[in-house]
């Protein structure tokens, strides 16, 4: 009896141990299959990411721009403030296109080109990514259709990007460059042009009259026009620009005589002396007392193919004594106080100026910096001579150069001329006086002349 007991209570024993081995075991396998769920879920997980970053890669790529869901567009994934795409516009002819997208704060931008295969010397896809930024209301993708562009898309790529493609059909080269007050990124591309378009009639031509019965004219005497014997050569179209305009009045004098005004007044005078005189063709920028914006004044040389390009300003300065005339082209700031007018002229800071001329270096390639400069020598000479024949206390101030916003990506010689200084209380009565207008404008126009001759 006593042996049975004891060998049942062996048994027992032997069962209890092999029932912890069994239990120790089962729970060594249910880790390690746990182990392998987090750890397939973990690769599911990867791999997930990595297709989606592939995804994003290949968003560039793709012939639309990348969309966020709804979530990512009402910011629930971020809650920092960003930037709002308030508006993109474009301006073209067949070999130049602008592109301008404006924003309501500044933003930190990438831009990349994209080809559609590596030999390819010029790219298919051009496109911006905004960072910190989120698409406004109503704005929309653009149909350009212009031989060099096809359409500039945009969409909210993530949750604080957004992205803007340009589809590319010929590009040769292009600039991308931002500009301040408001915060714009601008995008200039050059292409060659295509032959069937080089073709077309270009729209800028005036609408026919409408007919009208003839009315009888008394006859009067007329002075001979000076275009009927001045031959304008390879000079056949100037953008005449009057600076500021609409709500900006740009620099105002002591007795509240406001630039966009006067300057208004000179351009019209001098548009007519060009037609009328040199037989040339003059486009204005602004012809009434209208806002253009800085990167469009250049926009609309480029667009009308001028030979051209004269921006008519007043000048202003801190010394109510300063007085003068000069007049600018393209370039790097010399001096401060070159800097501080081109950032007065500008709407903007000189730390903003001087981060424009950071970028001049990589613009001005392309610019006619020697014609530029030479069609101001050429302006300011003839200007002085005529103001100072009127006004003996005239300074010449010479000519100098700056990096004003409004020159900016002109394809043609182009200057800006400040024709007197509205802070100084004598000047600003100048300024005011038909008869001084009239004689700026005279003296621009005899400047323009003699560049014109000395190409010949």
């Amino acid at each position: 009896m006593m042996r049975s007991t004891l060998a049942y209570g062996f048994f027992l024993v032997l069962m209890s141990l092999s029932l912890l081995f069994a239990a120790e075991i089962h729970a060594k396998e249910e880790k390690t299959s746990k182990k392998g769920t987090v750890t397939k879920e973990a690769a599911r997980k990867k791999t997930s990411t990595t297709k989606a970053a592939e995804t994003k890669k290949a968003g560039a790529d793709s012939r639309t721009a990348g969309t966020a869901t709804a979530a990512e567009s009402a910011g629930a994934t971020t809650g920092e403030a960003r930037a709002q795409v308030t508006e993109i516009r474009y301006w073209s002819n067949p070999d130049y296109t602008r592109v301008a997208i404006t924003l309501d704060r500044e933003v930190r931008f990438e831009s990349n080109q994209i080809k559609q295969h590596v030999s390819d010397a010029n790219p298919s896809r051009i496109y911006i990514d905004l960072n910190a930024s989120r698409l406004g209301p109503g704005v929309k993708d653009l149909s350009i259709g212009d031989g060099l562009l096809k359409t500039a898309r945009v969409g909210q790529y993530r949750a604080d990007v957004v992205r803007v493609v340009l589809d590319v059909e010929n590009v040769k080269d292009y600039k991308v460059f931002p500009l301040s007050d408001p915060f714009r990124i601008i995008i200039d591309v050059k292409g060659v042009r295509p032959l069937e378009i080089s073709r077309l009639t270009e729209q800028i031509q005036p609408a026919p009259a409408v007919a009208a019965e003839p009315k009888k004219i008394e006859p009067r005497d007329e002075k001979p026009r000076v275009g009927a014997r001045f031959k304008p050569g390879k000079i056949r179209r100037i953008v005449v620009d009057p600076g500021h305009g609409g709500h900006d009045p740009g620099a105002v004098g002591a007795h509240g005589t406001q630039e966009k005004n006067v300057v208004l007044a000179i351009g019209l005078k001098l548009a007519e002396k060009l037609r009328d005189e040199l037989g040339i063709d003059v486009v204005m920028t602004r012809s009434t007392d209208v806002f253009i914006p800085l990167e469009e004044r250049t926009a609309i040389a480029n667009k009308v193919n001028a030979d051209l390009f004269v921006s008519i300003h007043a000048n202003a300065s801190l010394n109510r004594g300063a007085s003068g005339i000069e007049t600018y082209y393209l370039n790097l700031a010399k001096t401060e106080k070159a800097a501080q007018l081109a950032a007065r002229e500008n709407g903007t800071s000189l730390e903003k100026v001087s981060l424009l001329q950071a970028i001049l270096f990589d613009l001005m390639a392309n610019y006619k910096l020697n014609d530029s400069a030479h069609l101001a020598e050429e302006v300011q000479k003839a200007l002085y001579r005529k103001l100072h024949g009127q006004y003996p206390s005239t300074r010449n101030l010479g000519v100098k150069q700056g990096p004003f916003y409004v020159l900016v990506g002109a394809t043609m010689p182009s200057i800006l001329v400040e024709t007197a200084f509205i802070s100084n209380e004598a000047e600003e009565e100048r300024l005011k006086d038909s008869s001084y207008q009239e004689q700026a404008a005279e003296g621009i126009l005899e400047g323009v002349k003699g560049y014109i001759s000395s190409l010949k």
